[in-house]
């Protein structure tokens, strides 16, 4: 273990293969302090004779537990939860837990008097659709965990909306009308200080501004106002987090907090304005657990993104990999939109991209607006048919995909959904293998 006088141990908790887990471990390194990474092939916490040992060992840890899309939240959390109470730990797990759930960060952010569009949540379908009318024509209705734009929709006001999508609550908020291509500003803080901002433009026939998304971005750091960059930072600690990319977006009455995310990419905002947050992450890691660190070597690394494989990479386990899980050639799934969800007797289509559903079931699930329109070949039909694009969440075991499927007329085939390789890249298909409408699984 590190002290005041030599190199401190740095831990990043991470348990997927992230490329800013390893920018902020390489910043740690080229410092000139040591690193941990904990993963599952290396980790371990054990008690003996009432004395409690973390492997592997580290000073302070930087938590980058990607909650917001795992499939068991309060599991990982959890996990959190335990190394923070052995050691140290940036963006501490209530602060993420807070942060992760984009209606209670509405909630503490409005309870501190900090600008948050406005919003509703209600676990009653009548509550939920009796409030439509205070939102105008149109409303955002999102799921309240969720990221990469994914359980995000633009509804009107005749569209009737369900309390959850899948297993996962939502609630309607206010939608903002940007002119033009619709904007949004991502404000990156790092204890306290703004490391860099920029403006994030949705793409063509999207109203959502996710760089995952296709999203444009373009520097904002020295355009983007004071009083926003200071919402930002208040923000961030009304939240607790040490370090956050803030969402901002610009209204009639000023600019408005849409989330505090824990766990905001590098790379967008890397490619925006030059600078990564990675070694401002390691300085505070470092200072916080009694190390130093040379600003101006900070000031330097943030001008690359050195995001290889670090050192403290844990070697890959000899033992098998865990195989994916089985599918079959017909199989019964839940399909989830903005008014309920449904089951589905669904069948695999390893030929098709994209995940198809029938027009009707689209209609009763509610699947929110139409994002993109595609042609595909059918047939003897020349150039195609063009097909609406939306989002729905299909549930297939415990585990939800949200996906952009395309809408068609299904009501003459066997099946009302085709799922496509979007869906089925996560498992291995058993052809053998059906799922009777009536008897459950056979074999054949």
């Amino acid at each position: 273990m590190g002290t005041e006088s030599g190199p401190v141990t740095v831990g990043v908790l991470g348990l997927h293969n992230s490329k800013e887990s390893k920018a902020i471990l390489n910043a740690v390194e080229a410092l000139g302090h040591d690193t941990a990474w904990f993963r599952r092939a290396n980790t371990s916490v054990s008690i003996d004779d009432g004395a409690v040992t973390l492997e592997p060992a580290a000073d302070i840890i930087a938590n980058r537990l990607l909650l917001s899309t795992s499939a068991q939240p309060a599991e990982e959390l959890g996990l959190a939860r335990l190394f923070n109470s052995v050691r140290p730990m940036l963006n501490e797990p209530t602060a993420v837990l807070t942060a992760i759930h984009k209606f209670a960060t509405a909630v503490a952010l409005a309870e501190a008097g900090l600008p948050v569009p406005d919003a509703v949540m209600a676990l009653a379908s009548d509550r939920l659709n009796d409030a439509r009318r205070d939102f105008g024509d149109r409303a955002v209705y999102k799921t309240a965990i969720g990221t990469h734009g994914g359980g995000a929709w633009k509804i009107d006001l005749d569209d009737p909306v369900n309390p959850r999508v899948g297993d996962r609550q939502a609630f309607l908020q206010h939608f903002v009308d940007t002119p033009d291509t619709p904007r949004d500003a991502r404000v990156y803080v790092v204890d306290g200080e703004v490391i860099g901002a920029m403006y994030r433009y949705a793409p063509e026939g999207e109203w959502r501004t996710n760089v995952s998304l296709g999203g444009n971005v373009e520097d904002a750091t020295a355009d983007l106002p004071e009083d926003a960059k200071e919402i930002a930072v208040h923000a961030a600690e009304t939240i607790g987090l040490d370090y956050a990319g803030v969402d901002l977006i610009e209204t009639k009455e000023g600019w408005a907090i849409l989330e505090t995310n824990p766990t905001a990419g590098f790379r967008g905002l890397f490619r925006a304005t030059g600078t990564s947050p990675a070694p401002y992450i390691a300085k505070m890691a470092v200072e916080r657990a009694g190390g130093t660190v040379d600003d101006d070597a900070v000031r330097d690394l943030s001008k690359t993104l050195d995001d290889s494989t670090p050192s403290a990479a844990p070697k890959k386990p000899r033992q098998t990999p865990t195989e994916p899980s089985v599918i079959g050639y017909t199989e019964e799934v839940v399909i989830s939109g903005t008014r309920g969800s449904q089951p589905v007797l669904a069948k695999a289509d390893t030929g098709a991209d994209r995940t198809s559903i029938d027009s009707q079931l689209a209609a009763e699930i509610g699947t929110g607006p139409i994002k993109d329109i595609v042609r595909v070949r059918s047939g003897s039909a020349k150039g195609g048919r063009a097909r609406p694009i939306v989002d729905v969440v299909v549930g297939v075991g415990g585990t939800q995909h949200t996906v952009a499927a395309s809408v068609e007329d299904r009501s003459h085939m066997d099946y009302s959904m085709l799922l496509g390789r979007d869906i089925l890249k996560h498992y291995h298909v058993d052809v053998t293998r059906k799922v009777d409408e009536h008897a459950g699984p056979v074999e054949e």
